[in-house]
């Protein structure tokens, strides 16, 4: 039973979303990665979103680019939060998925995360935090991600204080 459902609106998306299925592998969340379009493939899209919730799906991730519509129709099917992550796929870099994106009518939110990969990567994270609410381990296991940051981050300064110490 996935946990996720991802769904790209091209095969031409999947290496923008691979940091996505990174974050879900590393926190042990169960997925279903696949292409759909909101556009050329509508009903396949309502099948999906309708399979995976009827089998316990609790957050769905659409990322499309240019129309970008695939987030906001599976958001049309679904009360289960949907994540949007835009794709630069144009000559407007980005901003045409963006704006169609986020710009969801009143009781069809899409919560939308940055461009790209970075985007990607925050929709597993979100998704994750979302899970967590009723999964006091994977808690656990978010908060852990949490501190191992920090720790990397201190060590950075550390060893960027002790390079520049060094070098005077």
């Amino acid at each position: 039973m996935p946990q996720v459902g991802i769904f790209i609106g091209s095969i031409s998306d999947e290496e923008t979303l691979r940091p996505c299925t990174e974050v879900l592998d590393k926190l042990g969340i169960s997925y279903l990665f696949t292409v759909s379009s909101a556009h050329r493939t509508p009903e396949r899209t309502e099948s999906l979103v309708d399979t995976l919730e009827k089998d316990g799906c609790q957050v769905f991730i659409c990322a499309a680019g240019m129309a970008a519509h695939l987030a906001g129709a599976v958001a049309a099917r679904t009360l289960r939060p949907v994540i949007g992550v835009p794709v630069t796929a144009s000559k407007l870099g980005g901003m045409d998925a963006l704006l169609a994106t986020v710009q969801m009518p009143p009781g069809y939110p899409v919560g939308t995360v940055a461009l790209d990969k970075a985007g990607a990567k925050n929709a597993g994270w979100f998704a994750a935090q979302i899970i967590a609410l009723n999964n006091p381990e994977l808690a656990q296991r978010l908060a852990a991600a949490r501190k191992e940051f920090t720790a990397e981050v201190i060590r950075a300064g550390e060893d960027l204080e002790r390079r520049m110490a060094q070098g005077r």
